[in-house]
């Protein structure tokens, strides 16, 4: 080959090896190797008699939260919105032993996020599109929320915000995730907002709602037993049954869901303590450290162990990076994420007890159903459409019992 020839063919392919060499460079995220990042959440949904996720409006009552938390056109957004998932209060630990900036996106499949702290640097989509109960249904795009500077900060001198209304120095579910040793936040005061102050807090917290459906399927037979069906590629790693009836309570370990298993109801024999620990260890074979998964079952404790039956699951990794992909920059050596799925299940048991309660006019029974009352309600009546007005009839009556009258000034 001619000496020209075999410059040109050399220069094509250093020009060549160039070009790859600066696109991989492009696209390859910076790294940071001494930080790690944690992650726990909750995906909460209620199965209908097909045992698939039901559409219900996921919020009924207070938002449970402290004032200084940011909400979404507004604290009430969420009453009326309908979903299949209510995505509760994952938070987003960062570990570093140097001071670092980050910024992080999250992207929410056919939801929208609906509270957060610290301040966002953008939320999307606009919250005027998801006015009607089933907007979410009818969305074409996915919710996301950016934090484009947020300081990792060993050294801070952490003082992180309580409430500042009336009523907000009681005790919160939101600040037991504060217990862990996580590297303090803080979210800097944009410069062209001066009036607006530093934000500080232990994570980044949000919350959202989604019409997804979840991995898995419950359905309750006549006689209480329960047929679990992974409807997910991948393996659930873990399952948990779980009942309370007033002050008793027992649970049933069902470990992975390759596929599909049976379970009857739990003996109601077991204690908060056993089942905690039971909880922790599978949290932490997940990844979680302890202190995190301690912090992760104290902010639930209330919700997750109140009346009635559930399903607890460990949410597969490769559909909760589907469902809420996550991007940090620059990207941490390690990230965990672990997402407990609540399977709100409507049993014999809980119907039965549902009935008792309206024939009983007792509206304290009734609120122990709390925002799960509207979909075990039109389950009772899917069942036995002929006891439908019946049963409009006993909640009007015990709504308006004498109970929830308004006390007259003495």
């Amino acid at each position: 080959m001619p000496a020209p020839a075999i410059r040109s063919r050399v220069l094509s392919l250093l020009a060549l090896c160039l070009v790859f060499t600066t696109d991989f460079g492009a696209q390859s995220p910076r790294a940071n190797p001494d930080l790690t990042v944690h992650e726990w959440g909750t995906f909460t949904s209620i199965a209908g008699r097909d045992g698939l996720a039901m559409k219900w409006s996921t919020l009924r009552g207070s938002a449970d939260l402290p004032s200084f938390v940011e909400h979404l056109n507004g604290a009430q957004f969420k009453a009326g919105l309908r979903g299949r998932v209510r995505m509760e209060t994952p938070v987003l630990y960062f570990y570093s032993p140097h001071e670092t900036t980050v910024s992080v996106k999250v992207k929410f499949s056919k939801g929208v996020i609906t509270e957060w702290y610290p301040r966002a640097s953008h939320v999307e989509p606009d919250p005027a599109k998801f006015i009607a109960p089933d907007a979410l249904f009818h969305s074409r795009r996915s919710g996301s929320i950016e934090w484009n500077s947020v300081t990792v900060s060993p050294n801070l001198a952490a003082s992180f915000p309580h409430g500042n209304q009336p009523g907000d120095d009681e005790p919160n579910q939101y600040y037991a995730a504060r217990e862990t040793s996580a590297t303090p936040l803080v979210v800097r005061t944009p410069a062209a907002e001066p009036q607006k102050k530093d934000q500080q807090e232990k994570f980044l917290f949000y919350r959202g709602v989604s019409a997804s459906s979840p991995p898995i399927s419950a359905m309750v037979s006549p006689q209480g037993q329960i047929q679990i069906r992974n409807l997910d590629p991948e393996e659930i790693p873990s399952v948990i049954l779980f009942e309370r009836r007033g002050d008793k309570l027992g649970y049933r370990l069902g470990g992975a869901l390759p596929s599909q298993m049976k379970l009857d109801p739990p003996e109601l024999t077991a204690t908060f303590e056993s089942l905690s620990r039971d909880l922790q260890d599978i949290l932490t074979s997940q990844g979680l450290y302890p202190d995190e998964a301690h912090a992760m079952i104290e902010t639930w404790r209330q919700s997750w162990f109140e009346e009635g039956s559930r399903l607890f699951y460990i949410v597969p990794g490769k559909f909760l990076n589907t469902i809420l992909p996550l991007s940090i920059s620059p990207a941490p050596a390690q990230t965990v994420r672990v997402f407990v799925g609540r399977l709100e299940l409507v049993t014999p048991a809980t119907t039965q007890a549902v009935q008792k309660i309206l024939t009983n006019r007792d509206i304290e029974g009734l609120q122990k159903y709390n925002r799960f009352l509207d979909p075990i309600l039109e389950a009772m009546k899917a069942e036995n459409p002929a006891q439908a007005k019946q049963i409009e009839k006993d909640l009007d009556l015990t709504y308006r019992s004498p109970i929830m009258q308004p006390k007259q000034p003495n």
